[in-house]
């Protein structure tokens, strides 16, 4: 985690932005590439199912309860449990509103079709925790932001198994990252202002 919180401190913004939305770009044709082939469109439609009173009741609901355990976590206890080395600020800090309301949509589209509507649809809730968990690397030296990332997937996976739908995941997991990200921005600007 150090070298790569050292690497992203180094970064430009730009290369930053690159990054980020290299990843996801791959992670995207994944999941269309793996849909083409493990689905066919009458399933692949089930998996985008709406229903929603699901997405208010699980998906919102979903988002408050991990958002005010994550706001408990940072009040309370010590900060370097859950330091990222600066990953999430130097992603965050300087976004517009807008841009940051993108990204978090990008990224919890993507990621939930892939490890939910993909991964965990054909090869079970504990494979794709675990391809979840190993893919946010920056926490596998950090035990507790590790295993905050291993239940928040277990518990996004279990939602998508009670409602079947990825809606209700794609609504928790944007909201949890949108709320964070402007906690982030935010923040700084109230850091600055006291300056």
């Amino acid at each position: 985690m150090r070298r790569q919180s050292e690497q992203i401190q180094h970064m430009t913004d730009r290369e930053v932005l690159f990054h980020l939305y290299l990843t996801q770009g791959l992670l995207l044709a994944v999941a269309g590439v793996a849909s083409l082939f493990l689905f066919d469109w009458a399933e692949w439609r089930r998996l985008w199912r709406l229903d929603l009173s699901d997405v208010l009741l699980y998906g919102v609901g979903a988002a408050a309860l991990v958002l005010a355990a994550d706001f408990l976590a940072m009040r309370y206890l010590p900060e370097d449990w859950h330091d990222d080395g600066g990953v999430n600020e130097k992603i965050f800090r300087g976004r517009s509103i807008l841009h940051l309301f993108f990204l978090c949509g990008l990224i919890a589209v993507t990621e939930e079709w892939l490890f939910r509507g993909i991964v965990q649809t054909h090869w079970g809730l504990w494979a794709a925790s675990a391809i979840f968990a190993v893919l946010h690397v920056r926490y596998l030296e950090k035990w507790f932001l590790f295993v905050m990332v291993i239940v928040l997937s277990l518990f996004l996976g279990v939602l998508y198994e009670r409602t079947g739908s990825l809606w209700v995941t794609v609504t928790a997991h944007f909201l949890i990252d949108f709320v964070l990200a402007l906690h982030i921005r935010l923040g700084g600007e109230t850091e600055e202002e006291g300056k």
